[in-house]
């Protein structure tokens, strides 16, 4: 158990202006919270590639022969799609961190762990990683989303380090327990 202990490096605190709801959300959970605006925004970017490749190609063709064009359209394609999930997961990623505003995720963090914390479910879902294993986990991909744009990572394990106080969720889940048993 010392062991364990000894390896739990809390994350770095910064400074926000906006409630902190997780410092390495699980990727899934992430796109999930991503607002409507994130994803015309990650559409927006995944379509930049591929029109610049047909604008280019019709105001200053390739010539290169009827083979050579769809390979690289298919890949600007690719390109374009990865940039878009990209900036989708890392706006939703800073709304987590609370570094920008976070509102309607406030509400929907608490509403999901309340109703875990009811069902008797783990907050950050299931794992069989030792705790060794979910703290190195955690140490490699906390705060990976400020950096997708160079290496695209994201956090791909259940773990139970996210650098808040997970009380509040079973405090909450008790007032509310009380508050159905009294209107019964």
């Amino acid at each position: 158990m010392a062991l364990e202990q000894q390896n739990h490096i809390p994350p770095k605190r910064f400074t926000t202006d906006y409630p902190v709801i997780d410092t390495d959300p699980y990727w899934l959970r992430a796109f999930r919270y991503a607002r409507p605006s994130d994803w015309a925004y990650g559409a927006g970017m995944a379509s930049i590639a591929p029109i610049f490749m047909l604008t280019n190609e019709r105001y200053a063709p390739s010539f290169a022969g009827k083979g050579a064009f769809p390979p690289v359209l298919r890949l600007s394609v690719a390109t374009g799609i990865v940039a878009g999930l990209g900036l989708v997961y890392q706006s939703s990623c800073l709304r987590f961190m609370g570094w920008e505003e976070n509102a309607r995720e406030v509400e929907m963090d608490m509403r999901e762990m309340v109703d875990k914390v009811k069902k008797g479910q783990p907050l950050y879902g299931e794992t069989e990683l030792s705790p060794y294993l979910q703290g190195i986990a955690a140490r490699n991909s906390r705060y990976s989303s400020l950096m997708f744009h160079i290496i695209p990572m994201m956090n791909w394990v259940n773990h139970n380090q996210h650098g808040v106080d997970t009380a509040k969720y079973y405090q909450q889940a008790e007032r509310e327990l009380e508050a159905e048993k009294q209107s019964r």
